[in-house]
């Protein structure tokens, strides 16, 4: 192919950029690369902070808002486990990477009645900040927790889950 830029040189990657005409960009609510990239860098520096302040800023909202991200029905995630959690289990905001809530199979009845299903949550913060800390592939982490917590299910201690491992 030619070593032109405005030809295709595979069909598998495409490198053009098509930038919008000047009047589109100045209308635009993100005003061209440099404010899009202004963006991506906020809510690098402050994710949850980015979105809070744009949800304040772009919602009317009747009562403010307290959290900004609490998606504790399964299968959605919070960042933070709610404070009642952590101060149950004597744990600081990042040391919690996810939750077993239910019986274990052991502790089970049919006399038991209508429950809520088993559910195990994961804490994206928290996960997110082991991942960097420790270079763990993210999928062999989230892999981890979410076995120790099916480990809970089962009726099984940290403890017993942490002597298997150790065994292994």
């Amino acid at each position: 192919m030619s070593a032109s830029t405005s030809t295709i040189e595979s069909v598998l990657v495409e490198n053009r950029v098509f930038p919008p005409p000047a009047a589109c960009e100045q209308a635009a609510r993100v005003s061209g690369m440099a404010g899009y990239e202004a963006l991506c860098a906020e809510a690098e520096r402050d994710f949850e902070g980015f979105w809070a302040r744009l949800a304040r800023e772009n919602v009317q909202w009747t009562k403010p808002f307290t959290r900004t991200l609490d998606e504790s029905n399964a299968p959605f995630f919070q960042w933070f486990a709610d404070d009642e959690t952590l101060a149950a289990m004597e744990m600081e905001p990042y040391e919690l990477t996810g939750l077993y809530h239910g019986s274990p199979v052991g502790e089970k009845s049919m006399f038991d009645g209508m429950r809520l299903p088993d559910r195990i949550h994961l804490y994206r913060q928290p996960l997110l900040a082991e991942w960097c800390e420790t270079g763990v592939d993210l999928r062999d982490l989230i892999a981890h927790v979410v076995v120790h917590e099916v480990g809970h299910h089962f009726g099984l201690s940290d403890d017993d889950m942490h002597a298997l491992e150790d065994a292994v």
